[in-house]
């Protein structure tokens, strides 16, 4: 059985995170300004290797905790890139993940270390490798799942105003939306709780602040199976 295996190449296995964040009506990408070779001095996406004895999901866990301090957080798989060139290091083999982080809840420390930058969505710079398209895949299979499940609430505060929620689904989407028809929307998910407190930051008679709660969305999904 050995001398199958030892009959075939071996490859560098890494994992690259896309991690989103939100604020100010945009989503942004966290990027990464290269200290090391091959590209140094260019923007990329936060990777490293699988080591010995980790799985693929351990290992975009452990990335995104080296960069960002945080565990638990909410990760999808995007898929494989495996173009023969993608590294000229290399042969590497890569498996994308994307993640949806709250962008004032972050170890700012870890990522000043990493030399790492928020970078607004439509402002992103020319990527290393195949890391735009990378962030592309990521952007629309976000958009995918945000239309059938409440990931969007992974990027927002524990409370937030009906505003906040809109222009955050209307980022995701890349269009905006009708204010009536979301609002109604809103009121038919019983998981979008309303809050007794008021945010007065925009305005003096200020807006109604909203949480969403879990064990509601959990109850719902019974009902609907």
């Amino acid at each position: 059985m050995q001398e199958y295996y030892s009959r075939h190449p071996r490859f560098y296995h890494a994992v690259d995170c896309i991690i989103f964040g939100f604020s100010g009506g945009e989503l942004s990408l966290l990027l990464l300004k290269r200290k090391f070779d091959p590209g140094k001095g260019e923007w990329s996406l936060m990777g490293g290797f699988v080591q010995e004895g980790e799985s693929m999901d351990n290992a975009a866990k452990r990335v995104l905790s080296e960069l960002t301090g945080l565990t638990n957080v909410y990760m999808e798989q995007v898929g494989s890139f495996g173009e023969v060139d993608r590294d000229p290091g290399e042969r590497v083999i890569s498996t994308a993940y994307y993640a949806l982080i709250n962008i004032n809840n972050y170890d700012r420390q870890l990522v000043e270390e990493h030399n790492a930058y928020w970078v607004k969505i439509d402002e992103v710079p020319t990527l290393l490798f195949d890391h735009q398209q990378m962030v592309d895949q990521a952007r629309q299979m976000m958009k995918t799942q945000a239309a059938t499940k409440p990931i969007g609430f992974n990027l927002l505060p524990e409370l937030f105003t009906l505003t906040q929620l809109q222009s955050l689904y209307e980022a995701i989407n890349g269009e905006p939306m009708d204010k009536r028809n979301f609002r109604k929307r809103v009121a038919e998910m019983d998981y979008i709780e309303k809050t007794k407190l008021i945010d007065k930051t925009s305005s003096k008679r200020g807006a109604s602040l909203y949480k969403f709660n879990q064990e509601d969305y959990k109850k719902s999904l019974k009902f609907k199976l």
